[in-house]
C-alpha cells in the first residue's frame, strides 16, 4: 500500500500493476484519504478508526465523479465529524436498516396482532385500504406529521369522524410498537400531538321499559328458537353479541355464579356475575348432547355467524327499527345507573378498562335527572322560605310568565 502525494494528473494515469487485482494509494497530503485502483475503475475512500478502535474503510466517491481537491475536502469533513463522535458512515448504516412502513407492518406488526388482537382482521383492512397506500412506501423515519395529516384529510372526505379517528389511533399504535421494539434508533411517532376529530356522530340509543316489553314480545314470536335466550342474555349481562354467541356451557360456574368470558374484545378473560334471572334463562336452554355451545345454530350445532335477519324482523315488528343489538349493552348500563348502581359497578360488569368508556353508556333518564335535581330541595329550607314569601302583603312586583316570557306588572 504505497504512500504518495496524489495529483490530479497522477490519479488519471495510475493503473493496476500486472498480476494484481487492485492497489491502494494513500495520499500524503490528506491523512486517511486513499485511492483504490482497479481494472474496472478508481474510487476515493477514507480509512479511519471508529469509536471502538476498529479500522474502517468507507467509500467516498468515484474518481470520475469528483476531483482530487474535492476528495481531500470531503475526507477532511468526514474525519472531523468522526473525531467529534458523529460517525456519518455509522449513521448511514443505521439508516439503511430502517424498514419501510409496509415492511414493518408485514414482518412485525401483523404477526404481533394476530397472536392476541380480536380486531386484527379490521386492522389489516384499514392498513390495506388506507394506511399503506398513503405511507407504506416510506421508511419509518421518513414519515412526517404532514404525511399523517394528508392521510387523515383524504380519509375524512368520505368517512365520519369516528372512522377517521380509528385510522389515526391505528397509525399511532403502529409507531408506538416500532419505538417500543427499538426497530430504529431515535425513531419518533409522527402522529404524536395530532388531535382526534370531534365525534359528533356518536349514537346514543337506550331502551325504555315499555320498548323492552314490546321487543321481547316480538322476539318470543321469532322463528329463530334461540333468539329469545340470546337477546335475554344480552340485556341481563351487557355482554357483546360475539361473547354470547361463543359462550360454552363450561364457562358458567353456577356455584360461584360467575360467567368467564375468554372470547372478548380485549383478549383477556373477564368475569360477569350471574344474576337470578340469568340462572333461570340458562336453565331454560335445552342442552344438546355432544354440543359445547350454549346457544348454537340448531342446524350446524356451531356458533351463529350472524343473527341479523331474525333480529331485524323482531325489532321492526316491535316498531323499533333503529335499535341495534349493541344498544342492548347501552341499555343494560342505563338500567343499572337509573336504578342507583354506581358507575364503578357498571364498569366492572362491562369489563371496561377506562371509566370514560362506561360514562358514555351510563345514560340517565329524564326522570332520574329530575329526581336528582329535586334532592337539592331536601338539603336547604327553600320550601319554608317560599311559603313565607307567598304569605307576605301584596307589593308591586314584576313577573315573567313561563309560557310566554312576556313581562306583566301586577
Amino acid at each position: 500500500m504505497p504512500k504518495i502525494k496524489l495529483t490530479q494528473q497522477l490519479v488519471q494515469t495510475l493503473s493496476v500493476p500486472e498480476g494484481k487485482r487492485k492497489i491502494d494509494y494513500f495520499d500524503t497530503e490528506q491523512k486517511g484519504l486513499m485511492l483504490e485502483v482497479r481494472q474496472s475503475g478508481k474510487t476515493y475512500a477514507v480509512r479511519y478508526q471508529n469509536q471502538r478502535g476498529r479500522t474502517q474503510q468507507k467509500k467516498l466517491a468515484g474518481a470520475d465523479v469528483i476531483k482530487l481537491v474535492d476528495a481531500r475536502a470531503l475526507a477532511q469533513e468526514k474525519l472531523a465529524m468522526i473525531a467529534m463522535g458523529n460517525d456519518p458512515f455509522e449513521l448511514k448504516r443505521e439508516l439503511s436498516k430502517v424498514p419501510l412502513v409496509s415492511e414493518f407492518v408485514r414482518d412485525h406488526y401483523v404477526p404481533h396482532i394476530e397472536t392476541y388482537k380480536r380486531s386484527a382482521y379490521t386492522d389489516k383492512l384499514h392498513l390495506k385500504n388506507y394506511i399503506l397506500p398513503a405511507i407504506g412506501h416510506l421508511h419509518l423515519d421518513e414519515v412526517k406529521r404532514h404525511n399523517i395529516m394528508a392521510l387523515l384529510t383524504s380519509h375524512r372526505q368520505n368517512h365520519k369522524p369516528a372512522s377517521t379517528n380509528r385510522i389515526l389511533i391505528l397509525v399511532r399504535y403502529i409507531f408506538n410498537c416500532a419505538i417500543q421494539w427499538e426497530i430504529a434508533e431515535g425513531l419518533k411517532n409522527p402522529s404524536k400531538g395530532i388531535k382526534l376529530f370531534a365525534e359528533n356522530n356518536k349514537r346514543e340509543r337506550y331502551l325504555e321499559r315499555e320498548e323492552a316489553n314490546r321487543l321481547f314480545k316480538t322476539v318470543e314470536e321469532s322463528e329463530n328458537t334461540v333468539l329469545l335466550p340470546i337477546i335475554t342474555i344480552l340485556l341481563l349481562t351487557g355482554a357483546r353479541l360475539s361473547e354470547v354467541l361463543n359462550a360454552k356451557w363450561q364457562d358458567f360456574d353456577m356455584a360461584r355464579r360467575v360467567w368467564t368470558i375468554n372470547f372478548n374484545k380485549s383478549g383477556k378473560p373477564r368475569y360477569v356475575p350471574i344474576s337470578d334471572a340469568l340462572i333461570n334463562t340458562i336453565q331454560a336452554i335445552p342442552a344438546i348432547n355432544g354440543c359445547e355451545w350454549l346457544v348454537p345454530n340448531p342446524k350446524t350445532l356451531k356458533p351463529f355467524v350472524s343473527i341479523f335477519n331474525s333480529w331485524n324482523t323482531a325489532r321492526k315488528r316491535a316498531g323499533l327499527p333503529d335499535v341495534r343489538l349493541h344498544d342492548l349493552r347501552h341499555s343494560f348500563a342505563s338500567f343499572l345507573i337509573n336504578n342507583g348502581r354506581s358507575i364503578y359497578e357498571v364498569q366492572k360488569i362491562l369489563g371496561h378498562t377506562q371509566i370514560s368508556t362506561t360514562q358514555r353508556y351510563a345514560h340517565l333518564s329524564q326522570d332520574s335527572l329530575i329526581s336528582a335535581a329535586n334532592t337539592v330541595a331536601d338539603c336547604i329550607p327553600i320550601q319554608r322560605h317560599l311559603a313565607a314569601v307567598m304569605h307576605e302583603p301584596e307589593t308591586q312586583t314584576t313577573t315573567i310568565p313561563l309560557a310566554t316570557g312576556k313581562m306583566n306588572a301586577s
